[in-house]
């Protein structure tokens, strides 16, 4: 099937739209407070719980905290945990999937029965055992989220690896007796990479949300550390009179995954040769 061309405009400018969203959020997680209208952790309890105004943008919260210049700076500690969190899912996931398609028999069936013990508990409950066990904290919290994503990259990684055994080329390999750290560095880890970076960009967007749902419950970044779900934390208490101190943030976060979904599924087209038009 063909796209037409009103098609194709108005997919384009989805596109455009979020990758200008995500540099706008990349920016400003570089630069913090730089760009922040206000420091984050300045308090004015004469502005406390301040609805949204030309001085506030977004209001203020019970501190008198200025939320929009907290947003901006809790973008950075947000997106560090969906990075870091898919790095380790990406590294230790993808070995343990490598290990388990590759080799197969007695390998595989080891991993893949931890990764089944693991995929059965959900994964924010998983992540949130994990931090209750390592405490709260920055690091923590990225470590058991990105645990907490191990078995869906491995689970992903076997799967195509599965696939890319069976071509010709590498069962030539494989039966001519050729060195299996060159035939995995040669043909089978370049066939995977283009599937784990598709979803490791599904995966930023959930790494993001399970830090959100981990702070809104307490068991994340802890005060003051601004991160999106730790600010709709904060405005929990005084959601009927302050409302505006727990939506933004859950905007911001809201309108990020769909754009990191929406880069996915466009990384998708272009990678993926069985989805070109």
């Amino acid at each position: 099937m063909t796209r037409t061309g009103t098609s194709f405009r108005r997919i384009s400018l989805v596109h455009s739209t979020a990758a200008l969203w995500l540099v706008c959020l990349f920016v400003m997680a570089l630069t913090g407070t730089a760009v922040a209208p206000r420091h984050p952790y300045s308090q004015d309890l004469e502005r406390q719980l301040s609805p949204p105004s030309s001085a506030n943008w977004m209001g203020t919260d019970y501190y008198g905290r200025d939320v929009f210049s907290r947003i901006i700076v809790g973008c950075r500690i947000t997106f560090m945990v969906g990075i870091v969190a898919t790095s380790i899912g990406v590294v230790v996931g993808g070995f343990f999937g490598v290990v388990a398609g590759y080799f197969g028999g007695l390998p595989d069936s080891f991993v893949m029965r931890i990764m089944d013990i693991m995929l059965a508990f959900p994964t924010v409950l998983l992540a949130l055992v994990l931090v209750a066990l390592m405490g709260p904290g920055l690091l923590n919290v990225s470590i058991a989220t990105g645990v907490s994503t191990v078995p869906r990259f491995a689970r992903i990684v076997r799967s195509r690896v599965l696939q890319v055994k069976e071509y010709g080329f590498v069962e030539s390999c494989i039966a001519s007796g050729g060195n299996t750290g060159r035939i995995l560095l040669k043909h089978i880890v370049p066939s995977v990479v283009t599937v784990v970076v598709v979803y490791a960009t599904f995966n930023v967007a959930m790494a993001m949300t399970i830090e959100a749902n981990l702070s809104f419950l307490g068991m994340g970044i802890q005060p003051p550390e601004p991160s999106w779900g730790a600010i709709a934390y904060d405005g929990r208490p005084y959601i009927l009179v302050a409302p505006w101190i727990s939506i933004f943030p859950g905007l911001a976060l809201m309108l990020t995954v769909i754009s990191l979904n929406v880069l996915g599924d466009w990384l998708r087209d272009i990678l993926d040769p069985r989805l070109r038009i």
